[in-house]
């Protein structure tokens, strides 16, 4: 089973183009989830309330299967289904584009608008890193302070990633693990007793 993808690094703001007196603005983020997609749309009303479209298209997951496309009124077809098939095009998955519209006063017209949109997904695509991620779970971590060597030292093996680290009578890590290497990385604590290890997602 595959469980690497291609996403952007970050997030790529404020790419602007002039389109017949149109004004677009575009953006991408990295997202995780459809509540990551939600903050950065609502980000972007805030931002500009008075703009006459945010349009947008995203894909999620490892096979880009959870999608969407929204032409925010222009018409059906002509805004989020050209930058969505950038991002197939593009080969990547976890990210959110958004086209912010300003109206110049001349009509694009249908073709004109898919060209327009085509291309503000070009533009900051061509400003992203895409880099390759892995499917990952967090793993919470409970053990001793005698054990934090060997912790960190297995973390390291399978190339994972310690979120967080809190100390108190016990330590408390959350790990980021492949989801590949998650059984080769619990059996590595097999001998070791009093130790707690979670999949907290």
């Amino acid at each position: 089973m595959t469980d690497n993808y291609r996403t952007i690094e970050k997030a790529v703001e404020d790419v602007i183009f002039k389109e017949l007196g149109s004004k677009f603005i575009n953006f991408a983020y990295p997202v995780e989830n459809e509540d990551d997609i939600r903050i950065y749309l609502d980000q972007l009303r805030e931002i500009y309330p008075d703009a006459n479209h945010h349009c947008y298209a995203y894909a999620l997951g490892i096979d880009g299967k959870n999608h969407r496309a929204n032409d925010d009124g222009e018409p059906s077809g002509s805004a989020g289904l050209p930058i969505y098939n950038q991002i197939l095009s593009s080969e990547i998955t976890n990210i959110l584009i958004v086209s912010v519209r300003y109206f110049g006063g001349t009509k694009l017209g249908i073709p004109g608008l898919v060209k327009a949109y085509k291309y503000a997904a070009q533009v900051v695509l061509e400003e992203a890193n895409i880099v390759e991620k892995f499917v990952s779970k967090r793993v919470k971590m409970v053990f001793s302070y005698d054990q934090q060597g060997i912790v960190e030292r297995n973390v390291d093996r399978i190339s994972g990633e310690i979120k967080d680290k809190h100390f108190s009578d016990k330590c408390m890590f959350i790990i980021s693990v492949r989801e590949s290497k998650l059984d080769e990385f619990i059996r590595m604590f097999d001998e070791y007793y009093q130790m707690e290890i979670k999949i907290i997602d």
